[in-house]
């Protein structure tokens, strides 16, 4: 497999576009900016401005790391503990990821290590810690096959568009998110598709529409009542 193009997003920072599926990791209208108005503060700052002092945070699809780094620095300037969990089936390497600009895009290059560490683990049922409010597993599995004995507070849900991977958009698929929630849990997602709220409505979630990042009109919020 061809390593994946550097694609710079229009804030300036960096996305891939795969070659595997022939779609970018994140939004060429600006890759941080599509990361923390979606999973940072519809999801993370979401369940901490109510109340939450530890989370455990599910993400499927972990591609670059970004949305696992920028909720690292979050958790330690809130001092919020988090425990997260990233499922990648086609992990990038931590060679790749080493070529991203995200530590320099944001000023924190202190982060260098942890972001390499978060690309180079290998599968782990464990959890490495990567700072002291900051709790790091990567599963390189499919999605499928996620345990059921975990519930989440916030799922992350940063799959391919349902054009690239129309089968992790599913009615199945998201009753198997709302089943992997604790109760008020909230899954997050640039995807505002109709047949993909459908999905959410008939898994059991109330939805909560949001204006979306640059270049989309809408996201969407799913809370599990």
């Amino acid at each position: 497999m061809a390593d994946d193009t550097i694609i710079v997003s229009a804030d300036g920072s960096h996305t891939l576009e795969s070659s595997r599926f022939g779609v970018t990791y994140h939004s060429r209208h600006g890759a941080i900016l599509e990361s923390l108005t979606v999973f940072l503060s519809a999801g993370f700052h979401h369940r901490r401005l109510n109340g939450a002092t530890s989370l455990k945070v599910l993400e499927m699809g972990l591609g670059t790391g970004l949305n696992a780094l920028l909720t690292l620095v979050e958790s330690d300037r809130f001092k919020t503990s988090v425990w997260y969990t990233a499922i990648e089936k086609f992990p990038i390497s931590a060679a790749d990821a080493d070529r991203l600009n995200y530590l320099s895009e944001l000023s924190i290059q202190s982060y260098k290590t942890s972001f390499h560490k978060i690309h180079d683990l290998s599968h782990s049922d464990n959890y490495t810690s990567l700072s002291d409010y900051f709790r790091f597993r990567k599963w390189i599995i499919d999605i499928q096959e996620i345990p059921s004995t975990e519930s989440y507070d916030i799922i992350y849900y940063d799959a391919f568009a349902p054009n690239a991977q129309e089968e992790l958009w599913t009615p199945s698929m998201m009753q198997r998110m709302y089943d992997c929630l604790s109760p008020s849990g909230v899954l997050v997602t640039y995807c505002a598709k109709g047949s993909f709220k459908r999905a959410l409505k008939a898994a059991g979630f109330k939805l909560d529409p949001l204006p979306g990042p640059p270049g989309k009109r809408e996201m969407t919020r799913a809370v599990k009542l």
